[in-house]
């Protein structure tokens, strides 16, 4: 039995919709085990941030690659904790908070340490800018989605893609130019710009989604037709 319908015999869910109470839902998030290994995984994976915070200090060849490969492991335990908790059903709504959570930290603070070590050229800051700024509005979304109804939003197509690119370019910027024979840093440039699109777009989706608009272009389209 899912765990929507025990709470539903127990008379938990709103009235009239799927929706836990705010009470059925902290006391549920409470009883959940927060100490699993994927979660474990996502904290681990907060420790990149210090690392990425010395990239200034680290001006030399050595520097750069270390600080990027920490970046990229980071970034595989990402894949890996959330296969970890669908595969072992360890998937938990704290855990939900927290992934995302963690990979903004870590992207956000990538970008703004690459701005200042001019990895990033000054006409980049508007990319940046729309990255960080759009992380930071769908994650204000999806605690009030969470608070107020108990909805959990999960990551979309265009959001994954969008992170896959994001991930390619911060990897590529962080890394030494050039590496492995190749303009590491213009091809960063270029996926950061893919990334920023693809940020607009999927940002987009989850503000429709919440708010309904593509129900209601919908039912407009419909009652035109």
């Amino acid at each position: 039995m899912s765990e929507l319908s025990k709470l539903s015999e127990l008379g938990e869910l709103d009235a009239g919709s799927n929706s836990l109470s705010d009470d059925a839902l902290r006391r549920t998030m409470r009883e959940e085990e927060f100490w699993n290994l994927p979660n474990t995984l996502t904290l681990v994976r907060v420790g990149a941030v210090p690392v990425l915070l010395l990239l200034p200090l680290l001006g030399s060849r050595t520097g750069s690659l270390t600080v990027a490969w920490v970046f990229i492991a980071a970034a595989l335990t990402d894949l890996l904790d959330g296969w970890l908790a669908r595969r072992g059903q360890q998937e938990t709504k704290i855990g939900a908070l927290l992934d995302p959570l963690a990979d903004k930290l870590i992207v956000a603070t990538a970008l703004v340490m690459l701005l200042a070590v001019d990895r990033i050229p000054v006409w980049g800051s508007v990319m940046v800018v729309v990255i960080v700024g759009r992380e930071l509005a769908v994650t204000g979304l999806r605690g009030i989605a969470g608070v107020s109804g108990g909805q959990v939003m999960g990551a979309s197509g265009a959001g994954k893609l969008k992170t896959v690119m994001q991930n390619i370019a911060i990897g590529a910027l962080l890394f030494p130019d050039p590496m492995f024979g190749l303009p590491a840093h213009a091809i960063g440039l270029v996926f950061l710009a893919v990334a920023a699109v693809l940020t607009l777009w999927s940002g987009y989706g989850y503000f429709a989604e919440y708010f309904g608009w593509a129900e209601g272009a919908e039912r407009r389209g419909g009652s035109e037709g």
